[in-house]
């Protein structure tokens, strides 16, 4: 079994008060008790309270909340439906032909097990983990998309991505690769963005950067130990946490 890496230094020196979020495809939903189930067409973020309370949300083909089809491939509208959806009602491309192409370029999720499930980090299960969020603030953010490249080559696939797609797009099939080290700019999906707080944006990365990460946190000559990190911080009152300069009244 793989060992999870310790985020600690990074939530620590960049106040990152939020829980980490893990996107997990597991053969058996038992270990990540307390589970939540979606409504019917329910958003996965509708969620994010229960994620707080440390509950699990669980998804399953029968089962999949949303009715887009991302996660599972099979969505609960038809093709039709759901360009008219889209374009006319959430009003994303310009007309049905833009709209079209879109979705005949977007990728589903392909699931390996029968269960999929979105909640805070399980240590234990860290071998069934695809992706990890951070909800993170603009400051927050910056230092992280900065972290993501520390050990980038340029002919590589690009280490940080901030690419149109739904939340829950955002959390997996946007990716180039899940098992490349690469990093995804999200929350950007007004439609989901009513139940985060303001401040909030996602920075969702793959378990290779999550890990890359750690190591990134554990190097004293990186960004994240530099003066420029300190001076940011000095500017911010001392904290880069949201929650702190709520408490400020900032």
């Amino acid at each position: 079994m793989n060992m999870q890496p310790d985020p600690s230094v990074i939530l620590d020196k960049l106040s990152i008060t939020e829980p980490l979020i893990g996107f997990y495809d597991a053969p058996d939903a038992a270990p990540f008790k307390p589970l939540a189930v979606p409504g019917n067409h329910q958003c996965v973020f509708a969620s994010f309270k229960k994620w707080h309370q440390g509950k699990t949300l669980h998804l399953t083909r029968d089962n999949p909340g949303c009715g887009g089809g991302h996660l599972f491939g099979v969505g609960t509208l038809c093709r039709e439906e759901m360009v008219e959806f889209l374009c006319d009602a959430e009003g994303l491309r310009a007309d049905h032909e833009l709209m079209e192409l879109w979705l005949d370029a977007a990728k589903s999720y392909a699931p390996a097990n029968d269960h999929l499930l979105i909640g805070p980090l399980r240590a234990d299960q860290y071998d069934h983990l695809r992706t990890v969020t951070f909800y993170v603030n603009a400051d927050q953010l910056a230092v992280l998309c900065v972290g993501a490249t520390y050990y980038s080559r340029p002919d590589e696939i690009p280490p940080v991505l901030a690419p149109f797609g739904s939340g829950c797009m955002q959390l997996t099939t946007l990716f180039d690769n899940l098992e490349a080290p690469q990093a995804l700019i999200g929350a950007t999906d007004h439609a989901l963005r009513k139940y985060l707080e303001p401040w909030m944006l996602a920075f969702t990365v793959t378990r290779p950067m999550f890990e890359l990460l750690c190591r990134w946190a554990g190097d004293p000559k990186s960004s994240l130990h530099s003066g420029f990190l300190d001076g940011l911080i000095r500017a911010r009152g001392g904290s880069l946490g949201q929650k702190d300069k709520d408490r400020k009244g900032v």
